[in-house]
């Protein structure tokens, strides 16, 4: 019997060679080939990051398009997902697929779709596409030179378009005079060659092809980006730090200290920047559930209409192809703004960011401090527990049932169940548990006043979790 496929929070993922295989993927291909037709789709822009054997997947997907005799613009080097996600707008296409596992580690490899408007493909349309999925087709992979005959296959550098659309939206001689004073870390993902040709006097770290990421999974967060932080931390020339994951679509970024800034923070400063500074006082603010209620609070005090989403930028998409949205984002460093396609992107939001700091002249840490006088101080961590399957589900069981009162000396005062189980201490503070959708982990993660409490409610909590 054929693997059931099944796609996630973000796309389906699996263990290359176990799993995600060529068959596979060509499966999926074939369900997202018949889904075009079925919607009256003629075009398909395909990508792949710089995960082990992309070129080889994304082949095998060109090849099922092509066979349906739909239009192929296929990439010609690796690319970021959002190169991909503007390329269909671009190109007026009605779908996009990323061969990729965006942060995951490497060896998983996956499969995302696009919409037509540059997007997450909606949750309804994802399902539909998965239950068209087959047991298996009769397609064969053909070799780059049969794709470059194919009349179906167009070869398109979705990079340099990426490239000429930043020019386009950025005052780049600002940016450019400001370049020496950043340092960038691709985690040897797909945004290495845009930041290199954009900013060639930066610093760059782990900007070359490199699929086992040197066995690191290319999440940008603090725990996987000591390396940029000690950069940053040890030369007083460098004034901030930018890291994307290894599809580019996330953003993590370091002050000149070389102390991280989390995606709450950068929400927040996005958030003040397009209002304040660019005059935008419209849209909607729309952030999933595990991201602090400070951007809610801020966005209130503007006067702008919120959302509150389950885990998954695909919730986030669908409200921006429906309405405005000023800034959408996640807990995990996918944000996207309005002026921009409806999609998470790394280097587009972090150079949004570079230009608040050097239109301003104030360093993250000073911006920062202007944010914290307006919703206080907050700190947030999040664990990753890699934990037996059986106690996972107990854990989620006992949520369920309402079975914790208090964790340790914590009282809960309420529960929020959008995704996962959200407790609130009598205090404002709260901590999180939940499946990851993408990971076979259990995620805990808390929001508390400095670092040192969010600690030690961590510890309790898992200690407690643990017990079960």
């Amino acid at each position: 019997m054929a693997t059931k496929i099944k796609f996630g929070t973000d796309g389906w993922r699996a263990i290359i060679a176990q799993e995600y295989t060529v068959d596979n993927v060509m499966r999926v291909a074939e369900a997202s080939a018949q889904w075009m037709k079925q919607n009256n789709h003629t075009d398909v822009v395909i990508g792949f990051d710089c995960r082990f054997a992309g070129e080889l997947f994304a082949r095998a997907a060109c090849s099922v398009f092509s066979a349906h005799n739909l239009k192929v613009h296929l990439a010609t080097n690796f690319v970021s997902t959002p190169m991909v996600s503007l390329g269909i707008v671009k190109l007026n296409a009605g779908l996009g697929v990323v061969i990729t596992a965006s942060h995951n580690p490497p060896s998983y490899n996956g499969f995302k779709l696009k919409a037509s408007y540059g997007g997450p493909s909606i949750p309804k349309e994802v399902a539909e596409v998965e239950d068209l999925i087959p047991e298996s087709t009769v397609h064969e992979v053909k070799s780059m030179d049969a794709l470059a005959a194919d009349p179906n296959v167009t070869f398109v550098d979705l990079e340099d378009m990426y490239i000429q659309h930043i020019k386009a939206n950025f005052d780049m001689p600002l940016l450019t005079s400001f370049q020496a004073q950043m340092a960038y870390d691709a985690m040897y993902g797909a945004g290495q060659n845009v930041m290199k040709s954009l900013f060639p006097d930066a610093r760059h770290l782990h900007c070359d092809y490199n699929p086992s990421f040197l066995g690191t999974a290319p999440e940008p967060i603090d725990r996987n980006l000591r390396e940029l932080s000690e950069t940053i931390a040890a030369d007083s020339s460098i004034t901030f730090g930018i890291a994307n994951d290894g599809d580019a679509d996330r953003l993590g970024m370091y002050d000149e200290d070389g102390v991280f800034v989390d995606s709450h923070r950068l929400l927040l400063l996005l958030l003040t920047y397009l209002y304040e500074h660019k005059g935008i006082k419209e849209g909607r603010v729309s952030v999933s559930f595990s991201v602090t209620d400070k951007v809610v609070e801020l966005a209130k005090q503007y006067g702008l209409e919120t959302d509150v989403t389950k885990i998954g930028f695909k919730y986030i998409a669908e409200i921006m192809s429906q309405t405005p949205v000023l800034v959408g984002g996640e807990e995990s460093g996918g944000i996207a703004v309005s002026g921009h396609i409806p999609e998470r992107d790394g280097i587009w939001t972090g150079l949004l960011v570079m230009e608040y700091m050097a239109k301003t002249g104030k360093s993250i840490k000073e911006l920062l401090e202007e944010i914290y006088a307006k919703v206080g101080r907050f700190d947030f961590y999040r664990d990753d527990l890699h934990i037996d399957p059986s106690l996972k589900e107990r854990v989620i069981k006992a949520c369920e049932s309402g079975q914790f009162s208090q964790f340790g000396p914590y009282t809960i005062d309420r529960t929020v169940t959008i995704d996962g189980f959200k407790f609130y201490f009598t205090d404002g503070s709260w901590v999180m548990i939940r499946p990851s959708g993408t990971e076979p982990v259990l995620r805990v993660y808390c929001e508390a006043p400095d670092l040192q409490e969010v600690r030690k409610r961590l510890d309790t909590v898992k200690a407690d979790l643990l017990a079960l």
